[in-house]
């Protein structure tokens, strides 16, 4: 038996190798693998002396030979096969041990397109793909962590269950390899075509299946992009559901808009439907709750900073079905031990961290479209400009700010009230701006909330005057929209006969 391997990743390598030498394999390798090998007592030829072919052009060429891709490739049970790998004096490779030049950590730390060029490995993947094909007799592996399960299964005698492990491995492969190839597509799209190629590449690495997707007769799983849950994501108490992690993304966009302050967000459905940023997080979810208690029942929510044992209890009040923290003390998780459905997450800082991608795709029959991320801008409300004849006041303005945040994550048509740091009415996902304005005061009027001094925001424009004059009705102080609309000076003069400040943006957020 003969293996080749050839890594990039050197972590347990040796052992590996060694453990390949106990059951008999005669071990082949290359350049810096080849020399840590011989370091370490492995024996091991090196490709080169094997093929009687000497590496080429600084090492581009050296495992593209037929000695190599015709030992991994010919079929063991076709005698004309074996005649012909006789004929040419090609000895068989029964396992390929292979990771792929680091083209990632290249782009991490580097804009040097020679070096980057050069980490694009072409021998790695074509013996992978060449193992992977031939997965009926030959072992393919890409992954350090695969080293032990390979070594225990090669020394099974039940070949009905090798196969089926050499067929996990060749998927693993075929996985690897497109990755892998993807990666340099996008790169390259992105560093000529600004990111919108002809061809788009999405991948992800599963972190772990959901129970079921959006309804049970659904199946669902929650994949990666790099690491970002496996660093960041884990289960203190229960199993997150499919609807949870999106209505958990919506609450983390939102609790984590404000640096290390202490915001809370309270999210049903993806939408908020309570925030604050007081002078602590149990004040901050207390006013957060005041909003809308009603769709808070069974929701997400999201906490930026250490949950306590103090605002444990609070929570604890009612029935949340999710809470996320940057971290969760243990005598706060022994408050929700009784609770049977709820669901605990951390991120295991001290505030709530997100990944920030710089795109975002959204599924539609047959495709998907693919734009650049929105965000908010972190001067946006701060360079606004200010239309009306009345200003806002400084406590106007940073409501302003904490509104035009919570609009720019809210579903559209929306609008957002808020008042002294917390939100006190939303509308949203509506399909008229005038529709959300009336449900935003509805709700807030059947809760008992005074909207009188408060600050709106809406993510779009406002295209007629009426959703002004339910703002002035309710008694809103200030306004912040984008402007644009044909009947801004409508809008505006509105606004300055109801003595409003209101301040045009300039930038729209709709979140569809």
């Amino acid at each position: 038996m003969r293996a080749l391997i050839s890594v990039s990743d050197k972590k347990g390598v040796v052992e590996f190798a060694k453990g390949l030498q106990r059951l008999g394999f005669e071990i082949l390798s290359t350049g810096g693998t080849h020399k840590l090998l011989l370091q370490n007592g492995v024996k091991a030829a090196e490709v080169s002396q094997y093929t009687d072919s000497p590496e080429m052009f600084e090492g581009r060429v050296k495992t593209l030979h037929p000695k190599i891709h015709g030992g991994i490739l010919y079929k063991r049970n076709d005698a004309n096969h074996v005649s012909q790998a006789a004929q040419h004096d090609i000895g068989g490779i029964d396992l390929v041990c292979v990771n792929l030049y680091p083209f990632k950590a290249t782009v991490a730390h580097t804009d040097d397109f020679s070096e980057i060029i050069e980490n694009i490995d072409i021998g790695g993947p074509a013996m992978v793909r060449s193992a992977a094909k031939n997965f009926a007799s030959v072992y393919v592996v890409t992954s350090p962590l695969d080293y032990d399960a390979v070594l225990q299964n090669l020394a099974s005698s039940d070949e009905s269950e090798k196969l089926k492990f050499r067929q996990n491995l060749m998927i693993k492969a075929y996985e690897h390899t497109a990755a892998y190839d993807a990666m340099i597509a996008n790169y390259m799209n992105e560093r000529f075509n600004g990111g919108f190629g002809a061809k788009k590449f999405i991948t992800g690495s599963k972190v772990f299946d959901t129970r079921y997707g959006e309804n049970p007769h659904q199946k669902g799983a929650l994949y990666e992009f790099e690491d970002f849950f496996s660093n960041h994501f884990k289960s203190l108490k229960g199993e997150a559901s499919f609807n949870n992690m999106t209505d958990m993304h919506g609450a983390l966009m939102l609790a984590s808009s404000f640096g290390k302050a202490p915001a809370v967000a309270i999210c049903k459905h993806a939408n908020p439907c309570g925030f604050a940023v007081k002078s602590s997080l149990l004040e901050s979810y207390v006013e957060a709750l005041k909003c809308d208690p009603v769709s808070a029942y069974g929701g997400v929510v999201a906490i930026n900073g250490v949950l306590d044992e103090e605002l444990a209890h609070k929570i604890n009040e009612i029935f949340v079905e999710v809470i996320l923290a940057a971290r969760v003390k243990p005598a706060a998780l022994a408050v929700f031990e009784k609770k049977k459905r709820i669901k605990i997450f951390e991120q295991g800082g001290e505030f709530l961290i997100r990944e920030n991608d710089k795109y975002d795709f959204k599924f539609i029959d047959g495709g998907f479209v693919y734009q650049q991320r929105d965000y908010v801008g972190a001067d946006e409300v701060a360079n606004a400009r200010c239309v009306t004849g009345r200003a806002a006041s400084e406590s106007e303005l940073n409501d302003l700010k904490i509104a035009w945040q919570i609009a720019a994550l809210t579903k559209s048509n929306c609008v957002v009230y808020v008042k002294a740091r917390a939100m006190v009415a939303i509308g949203m996902g509506m399909t008229s701006r005038v529709d959300a304005a009336r449900a935003a005061v509805a709700k807030a009027r059947d809760v008992g909330v005074d909207l009188r001094g408060c600050a709106l925001a809406s993510e779009a424009f406002f295209p007629f005057k009426d959703s002004i004059e339910i703002a002035h009705a309710a008694g809103v102080a200030a306004v912040v929209q984008p402007g644009g609309s044909i009947r801004d000076d409508e809008v505006i003069a509105s606004a300055d006969e109801f003595g409003m400040a209101m301040y045009f943006t300039g930038v729209r957020h709709f979140l569809h």
